[in-house]
């Protein structure tokens, strides 16, 4: 196996995706111990998919793999006839394109999957969690505050609203400021609101849901009857 410095970083993912047979596997590992430019497209091609290192499980390709695909990609399209006899090209390199073109592609979706998995795994922790209790003193819901102009309300219970009205969102960042409306909350199901910019919520901040009329509280303070509240804890 002759290692070409043209193909040198397509060989080192192939290297490193664990694609190649088990022969030049072997003399790709025997090149590198002495190949610098070798060495140093593994290291990248290994930085580049660190990510699947971490996340993804061994496994061998499936028996005949890149035989179907190439038979696949070799078959006639349907529908395309011509009388005239097409030359072999000079330099045929079908067999390497496809295989280049399949690499690329398994590539790229893996780690677009790993990529879209990182960022579920990677959504902000809130900075403050309340649990909104009841006259009676019952949980009823709970607010997570990111403390970036974002909260997550989500009702234990189904509330009863009467007809032509809504429920509110407030909290007291401060004496100062007064309550202020995180948004309406339109019925009871797990809600991200998109409230306004306000100063990082902090440890016993209040917030409540209150009864308003349609489309909310029409002077931007609560009107109605409180519903629930409670006081924000740091989350441990």
């Amino acid at each position: 196996m002759s290692v070409g410095k043209q193909d040198i970083d397509e060989l080192a993912d192939e290297y490193v995706l664990g694609l190649l047979d088990p022969a030049d596997h072997a003399r790709v590992e025997v090149e590198i111990e002495t190949d610098a430019a070798l060495r140093a497209a593994v290291a990248a091609s290994r930085d580049r998919f660190l990510a699947l290192d971490l996340l993804a499980k061994p496994g061998p390709e499936p028996d005949g793999l890149w035989g179907r695909i190439a038979a696949t990609l070799d078959e006639p399209k349907a529908g395309v006839t011509s009388g005239l006899a097409q030359p072999a090209p000079a330099n045929d390199n079908s067999g390497s394109a496809w295989r280049r073109t399949a690499l690329g592609g398994i590539a790229a979706s893996l780690l677009l999957a790993v990529s879209l998995g990182w960022s579920l795994l990677s959504q902000p922790e809130p900075r403050v969690v309340a649990v909104l209790l009841d006259a009676a003193g019952e949980p009823q819901a709970i607010v997570e505050d990111f403390g970036n102009a974002s909260a997550r309300v989500m009702p234990l219970v189904d509330f009863a609203v009467p007809e032509g009205r809504t429920m509110q969102v407030w909290t007291l960042p401060s004496k100062d400021l007064g309550p202020v409306s995180l948004g309406i909350l339109p019925r009871s199901q797990e809600i991200v609101l998109a409230g306004p910019v306000l100063p990082q919520p902090q440890e016993a901040q209040l917030y409540e849901i209150t009864i308003e009329q349609a489309g909310g509280s029409p002077t931007g303070r609560p009107t109605g009857p409180i519903l629930v509240k409670g006081f924000a804890k740091m989350p441990r």
